[in-house]
């Protein structure tokens, strides 16, 4: 299964609608999206708009690949499952968020094994379709493990409180 997610902060119908196209083509691979509050929802993908951190969780953990915007929080859960991660950035100039951090997040993190990057909907169709080809999304663990060191860092970056 493919699961997509936007966070829960925002629509991100950009990427909603590319997954959801790619979809419409790929029927033998299920797919399924959290989309956030989104004004035009997908036709060819199974979606919720929110779900709970149970249910965020279980579908993460039931993933061959992940889809989602460059949320931190979303990547620290992909790396600690060892899941393959495909992310794009929300644009500033698309009206996604209120800055480009995300394409600073991408940047990043854009190293490590499991991340993948697509910077536009055209790159996100053609990176779905070479991970899959490749049998990238049904590894289940990471070829170089990520230091807890680097998931500590990040969550005490986002929460200072977090221990």
């Amino acid at each position: 299964m493919i699961f997509v997610t936007v966070g829960s902060q925002l629509p991100f119908d950009r990427l909603i609608h590319a997954v959801d196209k790619w979809a419409e083509t790929n029927k033998k691979h299920a797919v399924f999206a959290q989309i956030g509050i989104s004004s035009s929802p997908p036709k060819h993908i199974e979606f919720c708009q929110t779900m709970t951190p149970d249910a965020y969780q279980e579908n993460l953990k039931k993933a061959a690949l992940i889809i989602a915007h460059a949320g931190t929080g979303t990547i620290i859960s992909a790396l600690e499952l060892g899941k393959p991660l495909l992310l794009m950035p929300r644009l500033a100039s698309q009206g996604e968020h209120r800055n480009d951090h995300q394409l600073a997040t991408t940047k990043y993190f854009s190293h490590l094994t499991n991340i993948s990057v697509a910077n536009n909907e055209t790159e996100l169709v053609t990176l779905i379709d070479q991970l899959i080809d490749a049998n990238i999304i049904y590894s289940s663990s990471l070829e170089t493990p990520v230091d807890p060191k680097l998931i500590k860092a990040i969550k005490e970056f986002i929460d200072p409180t977090a221990k």
